[in-house]
């Protein structure tokens, strides 16, 4: 291999096995940064995309797929003032909208996708933050406006989002309560929420149990499909607000509109996509170190160990849905 060339898992075509290739060293542009990348993280839409699903991610193949990465600054572009040469980064900087992907050994990257990484945080719990945080972020904070004296219900507390939701919302003085089958209500309760059982407690009985029949402030869903339905029927009326990050079928309006209450849905691709926002991605990855450095904030990572060699076995475990945690590739 030469100094022009590095590794990297490439999806050559959809439903094929990622393929290890040299590719051509990236070249760094005005307003980015080269960055070594020495973990990065798979999620769920990175598999949905090889298998040639996940339309919405724009990302034709051939391509390094791969969204979310941790690693050092090897080289600055012009314009960029924000990081220094040996900067430890992390961000959610590729993979999606035609762009290369994180499942490779260097990386050129818009600078403002980037934030400096946590100092108490490795780098593979820092490269499984970045998608999962702006996505909480951007539906707690940016839409709902979380604050103390709030009731969040969060749907999916143990998932990817909803884990760190929870602990957005803690944070921000918020009383958190979340759902979650029965394997996953001690991971729920040890994010500090008070955890709901979905399969034995319907929305009916906790809304009356916790709120006193009230509803909650804020409900945010990561599940989609008819836990929104149940969301919009769980909500305080006037001022409730749902969030949702999985808002992608065909919903009637009117429980959500006899309540007079909100909803917002929460696409966290666009900065990627349309090149719109992304100073704000880096903008929120800062606020996700101030909250990891003060304590606030913790990752949930399957314990299982990956490279690039092995990384269609990871793909594997999550396409079949074996995870608990985020799962990590050590670049």
């Amino acid at each position: 291999m030469s100094q022009n060339t590095m590794r990297a898992a490439v999806a050559v075509q959809a439903e094929a096995a990622l393929q290890l290739q040299n590719v051509p060293l990236p070249v760094v542009e005005a307003g980015q940064v080269l960055v070594k990348i020495i973990a990065s993280c798979v999620n769920p839409l990175d598999t949905k995309i090889s298998s040639g699903q996940g339309g919405h991610a724009r990302q034709p193949l051939p391509a390094i797929l791969g969204m979310d990465l941790a690693g050092v600054i090897e080289a600055i572009g012009t314009d960029v003032t924000a990081f220094q040469i040996g900067d430890e980064v992390y961000g959610m900087a590729g993979g999606i909208g035609g762009q290369q992907g994180s499942l490779a050994e260097y990386i050129a990257v818009d600078a403002q996708l980037l934030a400096r990484k946590p100092r108490n945080l490795s780098m593979r719990e820092a490269a499984a933050l970045p998608l999962i945080f702006i996505t909480a972020w951007e539906g707690l904070v940016d839409r709902a406006h979380v604050r103390a004296g709030h009731r969040v219900l969060v749907q999916g507390g143990a998932g990817g989002v909803g884990h760190i939701a929870v602990q957005i919302a803690k944070a921000r003085g918020a009383e958190v309560f979340a759902t979650g089958s029965s394997k996953s209500l001690e991971i729920i309760k040890g994010f500090g929420a008070t955890a709901i059982d979905y399969r034995t407690q319907v929305p009916a009985d906790y809304l009356e149990q916790y709120t006193d029949g009230e509803g909650f402030d804020i409900v945010y869903d990561t599940v989609g499909g008819a836990t929104l339905d149940e969301s919009f029927a769980v909500l305080r009326v006037y001022t409730g607000h749902v969030v949702s990050c999985l808002g992608w079928g065909e919903h009637k309006l009117a429980p959500l509109s006899f309540r007079g209450a909100t909803y917002s849905g929460v696409f966290t691709l666009l900065p990627l996509i349309t090149g719109k926002g992304r100073k704000h991605h880096g903008e929120i990855l800062a606020e996700a170190t101030r909250m990891a450095e003060a304590g606030q904030l913790r990752v949930l990572l399957d314990d299982r160990r990956f490279t690039l060699d092995n990384v269609n076995d990871a793909y594997a475990i999550i396409a079949a849905g074996q995870v608990t945690g985020k799962v990590v590739i050590d670049i």
